[in-house]
């Protein structure tokens, strides 16, 4: 492998397996198998920021790509993944849910017309399960506009018997416990801050393994291991930004392992001090 085709596996995207992310992995493919019925069970992914959700997401949704039929045309989308909007707008939730599907809309119609086309086109199209990311979102507007979009995923999750998948910060537990029937339908999964552990040790054993360097780094050494946990704060995303410029420095300097020199010297800034640099400059 040449230089330039290392640096590049490096700064490419990588899928690290680890237990967590596959037990839910398991339940949303639980989900998507489930028959229909009038009381769907639904899911509530809950993890801190960059801590590997829409990762997970994007991993599912790439494993159920829309099936095409035999004239080339689209038969079936059994996954729709949009993002809540940034208000409880009705209008615009669904306005995003048709774009997701390509479906042709006027922007000026009614909700209730826009609703009609939703639910007629997600039912023609075979969808089996609907995934609302960023579902916070909904703290974002006063209590009566909370409640009503929360009655808007409750009506179709009930009209078109699919599971509904809700991903979001910890807020977006407080958002679906608003609504006591929906907090009775959505049971939460916890995508927590990584901790010292076994299962944090293969993590880092995993990332080693994907890194192509020449001489073993040995993440899970412990000191090397609680460096890298103290300097990510926890979470995967930052784990995976702080050891892939560690990596790069190793090709770059020659050393070709990370090592705590070049945990410290690869340039990167720990969340906590990014938001005091930014309060400081402010």
């Amino acid at each position: 492998m040449t230089h330039d085709e290392r640096i590049a596996k490096i700064r490419g995207g990588r899928w690290i397996r680890y237990a967590r992310a596959e037990a839910i992995n398991g339940r949303l493919e639980d989900l998507l198998e489930r028959p229909k019925s009038h009381r769907m069970p639904n899911l509530l992914i809950v993890g801190d920021t960059n801590n590997g959700k829409t990762a997970l997401v994007n991993r599912f949704l790439a494993q159920h790509q829309p099936q095409a039929a035999s004239d080339g045309t689209t038969s079936c989308i059994p996954i729709v993944s949009v993002q809540a909007p940034p208000l409880p707008d009705e209008r615009r939730f669904y306005q995003a849910i048709l774009s997701k599907v390509f479906a042709p809309f006027r922007p000026s119609r009614t909700a209730a017309n826009l609703q009609f086309e939703t639910v007629q086109l997600l039912a023609s199209v075979g969808v089996k399960m609907l995934i609302i990311d960023e579902i916070q979102h909904v703290l974002a507007g006063p209590t009566l506009k909370q409640r009503h979009f929360l009655n808007v995923i409750k009506y179709l999750g009930n009209e078109l018997q699919i599971p509904i998948v809700g991903v979001g910060t910890r807020d977006a537990f407080n958002a679906i416990q608003a609504d006591p029937q929906l907090a009775n339908r959505f049971e939460p999964e916890l995508l927590g801050r990584w901790t010292m552990s076994d299962d944090y040790l293969r993590l880092l054993a995993s990332f080693e393994v994907a890194f192509p360097l020449a001489r073993p780094s040995k993440l899970v050494q412990r000191n090397l291991a609680q460096k890298i946990l103290n300097l990510s704060e926890g979470t995967i995303g930052e784990i995976s930004a702080l050891l892939t410029r560690a990596a790069l420095d190793a090709i770059e300097s020659g050393t070709e392992q990370i090592t705590i020199g070049s945990l410290d010297g690869c340039g990167y800034v720990a969340p906590s001090g990014r938001r005091r640099a930014a309060i400081g400059a402010i």
